[in-house]
């Protein structure tokens, strides 16, 4: 299947990239969550401090 010696580890290599480009898409999606969930959390305690002081 394999025309040239380099195929098989440029395969390789396209399919390791892809695997790391993956998990950095995931790392960041949890990051951002986590970021808004504190930022809604900020929000929240926020409108509760105005609602104390009215």
């Amino acid at each position: 299947m394999v025309k040239h010696a380099g195929a098989y580890k440029s395969e390789k290599r396209r399919k390791e990239l892809s695997r790391l480009k993956k998990q950095e898409e995931k790392r960041q999606r949890r990051f951002n969550k986590g970021v808004s969930a504190q930022k809604d959390a900020e929000l929240i305690d926020s409108e509760d401090k105005d609602k104390e002081q009215h």
